[in-house]
């Protein structure tokens, strides 16, 4: 009953980040699953400083990114915000549709709220998103990937946080040496 599911998770270890290959021509980006569980541990912390419900963050963490199991990565530039989420949405459903009643319907709502913005959790999960694109982005340039390639990056996180406390850790990010 939860086998398919199981695999589609772990899955997300064969799905490259799109990004990476598209503005970095990387060969052996991060996948979606070392994105995830950056974001579940990033959001562990957060979650916990901020007195935030930290089982449902951790959740929404890790079913965020689910339907590119089936669908793969896209960029914005790849599909349009309606095409995308219409394609997520689908697959999403697909992805949990042999769990258990009580389990699917759980997973259906955190998965809504994380697609339509509507909680305090999501709006962080989002940020925490892009926290950690940021992070990814810092590791990379350490390695010696260019700072001007990477720069989209960073403006892309910088103008999506509003949380003062995302705020001050991206700033620690950025001047990381």
């Amino acid at each position: 009953m939860i086998l398919d599911f199981l695999k589609n998770a772990a899955n997300l270890k064969n799905v490259s980040r799109q990004g990476w290959i598209d503005k970095l021509s990387m060969e052996n980006p991060e996948s979606v699953a070392d994105h995830s569980y950056s974001m579940a541990v990033m959001g562990m912390v957060v979650s916990d400083m901020n007195d935030y419900n930290s089982e449902k963050i951790l959740k929404m963490i890790l079913i965020h990114d689910l339907a590119e199991s089936q669908i793969g990565d896209f960029t914005p530039n790849q599909l349009n915000k309606e095409k995308k989420k219409e394609l997520e949405n689908d697959a999403f459903t697909k992805i949990i549709q042999d769990l258990p009643e009580n389990i699917k319907t759980k997973y259906s709502e955190i998965w809504r709220e994380y697609q339509e913005h509507i909680s305090p959790e999501s709006k962080l999960v989002h940020q925490i998103d892009k926290l950690e694109m940021a992070l990814q982005a810092k590791t990379y340039e350490k390695k010696g990937h260019s700072t001007e390639k990477l720069e989209s990056f960073f403006e892309s996180a910088k103008k999506d946080l509003d949380d003062e406390k995302l705020k001050e850790l991206f700033t620690q990010i950025i001047n990381d040496n």
